[in-house]
């Protein structure tokens, strides 16, 4: 029986092979698939030949990778400017030298000037100040000093290298009865960090899934041999490109991250078309363009989604992120393009012996007396029984999960965050004992005016409710401009930092600048984090807006259904602040022994570019199925019964799959990585699970037919879009 061309792609199990005779015309996915099985060995040495050509290059190029936090318009932005303008000393960020002696740091003075003279010596640094010289840099106990390094420029602006040797130098300083310690962020990234387990932790819980699945090694290997070829040509990619892009430092592990899972899950898809083609029959090379020109189709409008959404990103402004957004839309990208041209090559050349496995399973399975599906048939009438109490118990549950979003602080991590054996962390821990909290986020606030200003605004913020202290005014080389130390009373991530922030923009500045009439300008590495985590929040609604308008025309489009989009945006939605609701439980509130903090401020924007396009895969793939069926029987219940048993299992394990390689990232060292990756598995859990298991198959039974209502007059004008492989003739 032939579908309306409105149709959208079969993805489930197939209808009964056509009668003797006929023949199913091929598509251009299936004629992809075709290509790609005579030329297999073309195919597999392309592919070799060309993530060696970009590996090669990618080393003998390097990297270039570099963090962008620039936003145009902010006070902290305004400052940077002027500092540089002027050819102030405190344009760039500082890092601190940290001492402590039981005995009293004084008696190390001997020892400590000569190495802070040769620093101030050092390229890529403009000042330093020595503890000696200031006695508010020396604790009152008198054990812990330190020394302020300013830097010729922003942290991301000075070769890691250059730190590097700082920390060195410093180092070699310390004695038996001498402690020396470096912090700032400019020397956390300095640091080496540890060699990366999460990536290997992902491969491994793939390839144990995936034989679970398939019963098979070399059926488990086929999706993560495309996988792991696709993640080794977009790192590549991205290393090349970011000599002429801004991607940040701290992109290539979230591209493994995500090219491994999504790599495996769109391989999957395919794979498990290609095995339902060969229990109804098909040989392996027409089973191979089937599961192209169905499961690959789904593939390529998902993958298209993904990349709609992670490009909306640029809309957001922010350098880096949109560096971010640029690198894994790429890695989407190749990853797409291996699992409809690198995997029919895979299948067409282990075809063969995957068939005889898999009639094998099916024999098996038919001494038992089981059938495949029947599992979910179950689940999925149970659902259809009492569809309203499911609804409310899935949406409700989601509703509680995302509550504590609603409390959600944006930040980023410091030296606090750090693993205890870094001397960034202990230069951290050393600053908080002898100087509070405040000293690890100094804030730099910027007078534009004379010296006596200078003076006026520092003496009048020392007495600032929230400063626990300040420096001397510092003159820049023309005059024109004066710097002041802010050290609050609270940690750089408190939220009395934040509000003090602003008390010194909105209620001191103003007052000061009447009176002196300078320019007062609140600065510093915290201030700008500050900065750029209220930019994100404040452009993430019209983000969202955006993403969820166009993914939701496309559904529009493909399914020809009002609330199919409707119904869709509305379950990401919840699925994606029900995982942002963990994270601020988890890392916010500190559950689970995580030290408590902001949350990283680029992650809800990450997660929910990543996410919403990824649950559009699992969307399309349940939805088209259950599409399928209604277009052949028109029984609505029925529909929604053979699409959960024909995408249920696969759905599920695929959710599995990319559940483990992003909860891997959860042993990463860093904690931006830990949250992403926690975000991205507790979202697809709940997607794959809560979502496309329990609550569409309960909207679906109750929509009933109005679930494919689209008014006529809509109809009339929208285009026409399929997804769908050509029909039997």
């Amino acid at each position: 029986m032939s579908s309306p061309r409105r149709s959208a792609p079969p993805v489930g199990p197939p209808p009964p092979p056509p009668a003797s005779g006929t023949s199913a015309p091929v598509g251009r996915f299936g004629a992809l698939a075709g290509w790609a099985q005579r030329h297999r060995w073309t195919a597999l040495v392309l592919w070799v030949a060309v993530v060696a050509a970009i590996t090669l290059g990618s080393t003998l190029a390097g990297s270039a990778y570099r963090n962008d936090f620039t936003l145009p318009g902010t006070d902290s932005q305004t400052a940077t400017d002027l500092f540089k303008q002027h050819g102030s000393d405190q344009a760039g960020d500082s890092i601190e030298i940290v001492f402590k002696d039981t005995a009293g740091v004084r008696g190390a003075e001997d020892r400590v000037e000569p190495m802070l003279a040769e620093v101030e010596r050092m390229t890529g640094v403009a000042d330093v100040r020595s503890p000696f010289a200031d006695a508010s840099a020396i604790s009152e106990d008198g054990t812990i000093a330190y020394a302020s390094v300013t830097l010729d420029g922003k942290t991301e602006e000075v070769p890691k290298e250059d730190v590097a040797e700082i920390i060195d130098v410093a180092q070699r300083t310390a004695t038996d009865g001498l402690q020396v310690e470096v912090g700032g962020e400019a020397a956390r990234n300095a640091e080496d960090q540890a060699a990366p387990t999460a990536e290997l932790a992902g491969i491994v819980a793939a390839l144990v899934i995936l034989v679970l699945l398939f019963g098979s090694l070399l059926a488990a290997a086929v999706p993560l041999i495309t996988a792991l070829f696709a993640v080794g040509g977009a790192i590549g990619l991205i290393a090349l490109a970011s000599h002429f892009f801004t991607v940040a430092d701290f992109t290539p592990p979230i591209l493994m991250l995500v090219g491994l899972g999504v790599g495996v899950d769109y391989a999957l898809l395919i794979f498990y078309r290609f095995r339902h083609e060969l229990l109804a029959g098909a040989q392996p090379a027409e089973a191979g363009r089937k599961a192209l020109d169905s499961a690959g189709r789904t593939v390529f409008f998902a993958g298209c989604t993904v990349i709609v959404a992670l490009l909306g990103l640029v809309a957001l402004g922010l350098g880096s992120l949109q560096g971010i957004a640029l690198a894994v839309a790429i890695t989407v990208l190749v990853t797409m393009a291996a699992s409809l041209v690198l995997l029919p090559a895979l299948l067409a050349l282990f075809g063969d012996r995957i068939r005889r496995h898999v009639l094998g399973q099916r024999a098996k399975a038919a001494t038992k007396g089981t059938t495949e599906g029947n599992r979910w048939r179950t689940m999925a009438r149970a659902v259809q029984r009492r569809p309203i109490p499911t609804l409310l118990v899935g949406v409700v549950a989601l509703l509680a999960l995302s509550a504590p979003a609603l409390g959600m602080r944006l930040g980023f991590a410091d030296s606090g965050n750090d693993a205890k054996n870094t001397t960034s962390r202990h230069a951290y821990d050393l600053l908080a004992e002898g100087f509070g909290p405040g000293f690890n986020g100094p804030l730099i606030v910027l007078i534009k005016g004379d010296e006596q200003a200078g003076r006026t605004v520092q003496a009048q913020i020392a007495t600032t409710d929230g400063v626990a202290a300040t420096s001397p005014a510092m003159p820049s080389e023309d005059g024109a401009l004066s710097t002041v130390f802010v050290y609050p009373t609270t940690s750089p991530q408190a939220a009395g930092t934040v509000d003090l922030v602003h008390h010194l923009r909105d209620d001191v500045a103003p007052p000061l600048e009447h009176t002196t009439g300078a320019e007062v300008l609140v600065g510093g590495a915290t201030a700008a984090s500050q900065d750029v985590s209220e930019t994100l929040a404040d452009r993430l609604p019209l983000f969202v807006a955006v993403v969820v308008g166009v993914s939701s025309l496309l559904l529009l489009l493909v399914f020809r259904s009002v609330w199919i989009p409707v119904k869709a945006a509305i379950l990401n939605l919840l699925s994606i602040s029900a995982a942002l609701g963990v994270i601020t439980l988890v890392f916010q509130h500190g559950w689970f022994g995580a030290q408590p903090g902001p949350v990283e401020a680029f992650i809800p924007a990450l997660i929910f570019a990543i996410v919403f396009g990824l649950s559009m895969d699992y969307e399309v793939f349940l939805v088209s199925r259950i599409h399928e069926e209604w277009t052949r029987t028109k029984d609505p219940s029925q529909s929604v019964r053979e699409g959960l048993a024909a995408t249920g299992k696969v759905i599920t394990a695929a959710a599995a799959i990319m559940m483990f390689v992003f909860g891997a990232f959860v042993l990463s060292s860093d904690r931006m990585l830990q949250q992403f990756g926690l975000g991205l598995a507790v979202a697809i859990l709940l997607d794959a699970v809560v979502i496309r298991c329990l609550i569409v198959p309960a909207v679906m039974q109750l929509l009933g037919k109005w679930a494919w209502w689209l008014p006529a007059p809509l109809a009339r004008k929208l285009p026409e879009v399929s997804v769908e492989r050509p029909e039997h003739s």
